[in-house]
């Protein structure tokens, strides 16, 4: 992509608060630098809210809840499927967007896009589907009838490694369920959520029914809308430490939550696994969105059988890797988000390696003005090592070795979270055994990506609270209502 596309790109992306229909300033006036992380130059300035924006913002959807409510489910799904078009036709606009602000190179921004525009399209058919249930009650004195209604105004607050999928997996059901919203998105990468909500107003989306609020001052914004009894449901992707302060806000109202926290995914390879579908598997797990995944693959666990060999393919893989700026031709790994980030995967290694892990390729701060970190391989990680209970977030793949089955059980659960695993085996039986004695809400049974808007994405453990995407994921923006009647029949 040329200069001149990046700076087209820009121009077209608001970069005020979205309220009421109408985009604005922050009510201080001020407001914070977006920054490219492969350069560190500033991209964009966006509006930086306050706790007032934010509640101006809740009055907004509060006030818009009825009528979007009372809005056809038809009228709704339309609105939505308007906004899959657009964002389709507008794919590589917003994958250019996209690697601006978060770094992923350009052939995964435009894999996101696909990936985020399927929750549009899949909610706008959920949309009419929404039903509840009529039938006979047990003893035949009356009739049970089961309804289905939009639980109300919601805050939507999204993490920054996926900016277009993580707003569309929670904005696109909760318009499909007549629920209006405040978005919240990360202040590192807010500036592809705006360009959608801006497609979604383009598409027919009514004044007051999503509203953006862009802020660095996140406790400062959220808790006070979380505190309004105006507010039906919080919707959180991000750490498990700040998930937990959410949820004891939330529970002071018994405000209805949905949280997408951290992981710990294991990767399981067994001694009968195809090696070089393991082996892919294991780059697109790992590598993919420069490991800052929440379902990135952290622990490979692998049979001591094969676990040289399957070290010696994937480091011949890894070293033959790309590592620059986005966007690019022929980058493999683009930068991590910031300097901390950096530091922490530095760290990690570092402490393996203090242990007794060996580096098989990688292992430093890439070069250059970005934040870049190597891809590695590490073989060889103990027990003890801070990478095997700390989400690492970064393009570093970790070998430790298991005996058998149960001790690869065994230590796949050690960990607080539960939110994907993998596994490699030609052994059907094994792999059904694994989908019951594996902690996790998800499992890559010989796949490397599990991710899809059909299916319900969410964990078990300290991972979270809910599911999002599939017929699940609508559910979630949902009250069920249950209505007693007397027999129609009885004199």
């Amino acid at each position: 992509m040329s200069a001149a596309d990046e700076a087209r790109v820009l121009a077209a992306v608001p970069t005020g608060l979205f309220v009421d229909g109408e985009w604005g300033p922050a009510a201080s006036g001020r407001t914070f630098d977006v920054r490219d992380p492969s350069t560190g130059e500033v991209v964009a300035s966006v509006a930086d809210a306050d706790a007032a924006d934010g509640l101006r913002a809740l009055d907004a959807a509060a006030a818009a809840q009825a009528a979007w409510a009372a809005t056809p489910p038809r009228t709704r799904s339309d609105v939505l499927r308007r906004a899959f078009d657009l964002l389709r036709e507008r794919a590589d606009d917003l994958a250019l967007l996209m690697t601006l602000e978060m770094g992923k190179p350009l052939a995964e921004s435009r894999g996101e896009v696909a990936y985020g525009s399927e929750f549009v399209r899949w909610a706008s058919e959920e949309a009419v589907r929404v039903s509840g249930r009529y039938g006979t009650n047990p003893e035949g004195t009356g009739r049970t009838i089961v309804l289905k209604r939009p639980v109300g105004a919601c805050l939507l607050i999204t993490p920054w490694n996926f900016p277009l999928a993580m707003a569309t997996r929670k904005i696109a059901p909760a318009l499909a369920a007549g629920c209006t919203v405040v978005v919240k998105p990360a202040d590192l990468t807010p500036l592809t959520t705006l360009a959608f909500v801006a497609i979604l107003a383009e598409a027919g989306v009514p004044d007051g029914v999503v509203n953006v609020v862009t802020t660095t001052s996140a406790g400062e914004v959220c808790e006070p809308i979380i505190r309004d009894p105006r507010l039906r449901k919080l919707s959180f992707t991000g750490s498990t430490p700040v998930g937990s302060t959410l949820l004891a806000q939330a529970s002071e109202r018994v405000l209805r939550t949905s949280m997408e926290l951290g992981g710990n995914a294991p990767f399981l390879v067994f001694d009968d696994a195809d090696l070089d579908a393991a082996v892919e598997g294991a780059l697109l797990a790992k590598f993919r969105n420069v490991g800052q995944a929440c379902t990135a693959a952290n622990r490979f666990l692998v049979h001591e059988a094969v676990a040289d060999e399957f070290v010696r393919r994937v480091t011949d893989r890894v070293e033959a890797m790309t590592l620059g700026r986005g966007t690019d031709d022929g980058v493999d790994v683009g930068p991590l988000i910031d300097d901390r980030a950096v530091a922490k995967a530095e760290h990690l290694v570092a402490d393996a390696v203090s242990r007794g892990a060996v580096v098989r390729t990688g292992g430093s701060r890439g070069g250059g003005t970005g934040t870049f970190f190597e891809p590695t391989v590490l073989d060889g990680v103990q027990p003890g090592s801070e990478l095997l209970t700390t989400e690492i977030f970064g393009p570093v793949l970790a070998v430790s070795t298991f005996a058998d089955e149960e001790e690869a059980v065994r230590q796949a659960n050690d960990t607080e979270f539960g939110l994907v695993a993998y596994a490699f085996t030609r052994d059907l039986a094994r792999g059904q055994r694994l989908a019951e004695t594996l902690e996790t809400g998800m499992l890559g049974l010989n796949v490397g990506v599990v991710s899809n808007a059909s299916a319900p994405f969410g964990g078990v453990k300290a991972s979270g609270l809910g599911r999002e995407g599939g017929l699940e994921g609508i559910q979630e923006y949902l009250e069920t209502v249950y209505l007693m009647t007397p027999d129609p029949f009885a004199a």
